[in-house]
């Protein structure tokens, strides 16, 4: 017979390890332009930003203004060398449709939090229009717990999960519109025209206190940052279906975010040295000013080649301000 014990202890069996395959990564390349996305339910920004830069391979993106994960709408996406200029989205005013559901509390003013508090709701619209004029104009809001403002490092929502509420104080924003669009008791739609830093979820809030019952945000939708649109806007669904180059079709070019500012167009001399860092006076060259001081957008005469922004200062004198590569 065959001994299997005095093999073992004297011979080595060579078992094959399976071959792990290795999946070469694409490289990113620059991309430059920006991407207006319908942001889905549910996702976060940063989630849907780094979705969108792997379907466009790009090396460098980020977002605008941050919509909660409950939220949906408009999100702006900056690539390349439009991310210089995504501060000036941050500082737009932004438009809303919101859904405010009044009666019921929660503990993150949205459909994410627990129920805290519920009440009766008897109201007329006479009642509810009479309460939304008491928030249109220059108002003060206390920042939310839940949101991603820091105190000593670490966001307030940090603090809010870990039971902990800590006084905030109250910052003034601007209502430009606060328009009444529709109410079936308990859900009342409006439409919402605000300065940078205005939380909707507050918004909602305080009208739900100021009628007396509560109220937390059911639905949010996000329809303007600025002039851009949001029927000019692609589903990461819609992202998703499409070839490459269909993707990058979708892209506006960099001065998309620059659009409502004047233009100034220089000379080859001109740009080269507006490129170096140089202040320019204008005035002594031949070269169409707009009428007002202040931001305007700088292009290269011969071939319209975006340059960067710059501030038109007094006697004429242009100063450059965000500066982009060739692309």
């Amino acid at each position: 017979g065959i001994c299997f014990s005095s093999i073992s202890a004297c011979c080595t069996f060579y078992i094959p390890t399976p071959m792990t395959t290795q999946v070469k990564k694409t490289p990113r390349v620059p991309v430059h332009g920006v991407l207006l996305l319908d942001k889905p339910v549910g996702w976060s920004s940063n989630d849907a930003l780094i979705k969108a830069k792997r379907l466009l391979n790009a090396l460098k993106a980020g977002h605008t203004g941050t919509l909660d994960p409950f939220a949906t709408g408009l999100l702006p996406l900056c690539f390349g060398e439009a991310t210089k200029f995504s501060q000036d989205l941050l500082e737009a005013d932004k438009t809303y449709q919101t859904v405010v559901h009044l009666g019921v509390s929660t503990n993150t003013g949205d459909t994410e939090g627990e129920v805290l508090q519920t009440l009766p709701v008897e109201f007329n619209v006479t009642q509810i229009e009479e309460v939304l004029g008491k928030f249109r104009g220059d108002i003060l809001q206390v920042p939310p717990m839940y949101s991603a403002l820091k105190r000593d490092g670490k966001p307030l929502y940090e603090y809010a999960r870990a039971g902990i509420t800590l006084e905030r104080e109250a910052r003034p924003v601007t209502i430009h519109l606060l328009e009444f669009v529709s109410y079936e008791a308990p859900f009342l739609t409006l439409n919402v025209r605000c300065s940078k830093g205005t939380y909707i979820r507050v918004l909602g809030e305080d009208i739900g206190n100021a009628l007396g019952c509560g109220a937390h945000l059911n639905a949010l939708r996000r329809t303007h940052v600025g002039h851009l649109l949001l029927e000019n806007t692609v589903t990461l669904e819609a992202l998703t279906a499409m070839d490459e180059s269909q993707r990058a079709q979708l892209l506006a070019p960099v001065d998309a975010l620059l659009s409502s500012f004047p233009e100034v167009l220089l000379s080859d001399d001109l740009a080269r040295r507006f490129l170096q860092g140089q202040r320019l006076a204008l005035g002594k060259e031949e070269v169409q000013i707009p009428e007002q001081f202040g931001r305007v957008r700088v292009y290269r005469e011969s071939n319209r080649q975006l340059l960067g922004s710059a501030q038109l200062q007094e006697y004429a004198i242009l100063a450059p301000e965000r500066l982009i590569s060739t692309v």
